[in-house]
């Protein structure tokens, strides 16, 4: 169960001893809740609220409908687009089509005009029409004391039961695949937020080609989760959003109750998320990462599933392998292994908030 991104980058009050960052709750204390989170068996819940897994999965007869639901928060600008985008990516990552989506509209009360409205209406519509997927309800209000609108969007969708994947399905000697690189989402709002600084030394024509990157390569992953499941033998996709690659391969390895052992210097960090690293100093393996894909698949699929990607001119690149749990979640760097951490925060967070 895993959050999208920092829910605000603008600064509010100051941070107490007893208050908690912005971003995802730790991943103790999310965990220690969602053990309180078991739903009862007649409840036709086949997969509930758990650390690693974004979508619920409800027994529908005969078919299995799944659901998600995020909230976009930090940006105004594409805001219906993006949380299209962002929940059909979690109904994807299950083997499930996207098919009816929600959205609860808050505009801010000092700012709603009609014009605001129209424009988050649309770029929704334009979502749902590019992913084949219905907007069939939601709830629109003018709302006290926001600074800028806010989305929450659900996507449902459906899949037949033999094609579901489930983390749970993830085995010793399977390989990791990631599609794309680290990290589009990222990388694209750096550009957008500190565009002019990151101008100065690293030149305006990288900051450009970053800022487009929401939109191409852009931060959908349904086609690529897609193909997957079309040309390979899988056992588990995840989306690396808030908390980067790095909290992405964690909740992979928790929710499937497996090891991992990841090749750092196997990881495709894009050529402008490296530079953009350098000028502000981050970590890009903690750095937002919607537009990648992390799979999971038996060793012998795996030639044929790279080989569909190249077709398509899909970037896809092994950069672990699944061990037993009892090995741990390691990162494999100058030929040592180091036990992965998890950010305390996304990079984003640090840099912005």
């Amino acid at each position: 169960m895993a959050g999208h991104v920092p829910r605000s980058y603008t600064r509010g009050a100051m941070r107490t001893r007893s208050t908690l960052p912005v971003g995802k709750l730790p991943p103790t204390v999310l965990q220690a809740l969602l053990r309180e989170c078991r739903p009862r068996a007649s409840s036709r819940v086949v997969i509930g609220p758990r650390y690693g897994e974004d979508a619920a999965v409800i027994d529908f007869g005969g078919k299995y409908l799944v659901a998600k639901t995020d909230p976009i928060t930090f940006t105004e600008e594409r805001l219906g687009w993006y949380a299209v985008n962002i929940n059909a990516n979690d109904i994807a990552t299950l083997g499930a089509r996207p098919r009816w989506y929600l959205a609860t509209l808050l505009l801010p009360e000092s700012r709603a005009t009609r014009a605001m409205a129209r424009r988050i209406f649309q770029d929704t519509l334009q979502a749902c029409r590019t992913l084949g997927v219905t907007l069939c309800g939601g709830h629109t209000e003018i709302t006290p004391g926001l600074r800028r609108p806010i989305v929450v969007g659900q996507m449902l969708g459906e899949v037949e039961k033999s094609k579901l994947i489930r983390k749970e399905n993830q085995r010793p000697g399977d390989l990791v695949i990631l599609t794309r690189g680290v990290a589009i989402e990222g990388t694209a709002i750096l550009a957008r937020a500190k565009g002019e600084e990151l101008e100065k030394t690293i030149g305006r024509g990288v900051v450009s080609r970053a800022k487009r990157w929401l939109y191409d390569p852009g931060i959908s992953v349904v086609r690529d989760a897609r193909l997957a499941v079309r040309s390979a033998e899988i056992h588990a996709l995840h989306d690396p959003t808030e908390g980067g690659l790095l909290a992405g391969l964690d909740e992979l390895a928790r929710a499937g109750r497996v090891g991992l052992r990841v090749w750092r210097a196997k990881i495709p960090v894009l050529a402008e998320t490296r530079a953009f690293s350098r000028a502000l100093r981050f970590d890009p393996l903690a750095l937002i990462a919607s537009g990648a894909l992390l799979i999971v698949a038996s060793p012998k699929s795996v030639p044929h599933l790279l080989r569909a990607y190249a077709r398509r001119g899909i970037p896809a690149a092994v950069i672990g392998e699944v061990r037993p749990k009892s090995e741990g979640i390691m990162v494999i760097e100058n030929g040592q292994a180091k036990p992965l951490r998890v950010p305390k925060r996304d990079e984003i967070a640090r840099l912005l908030g």
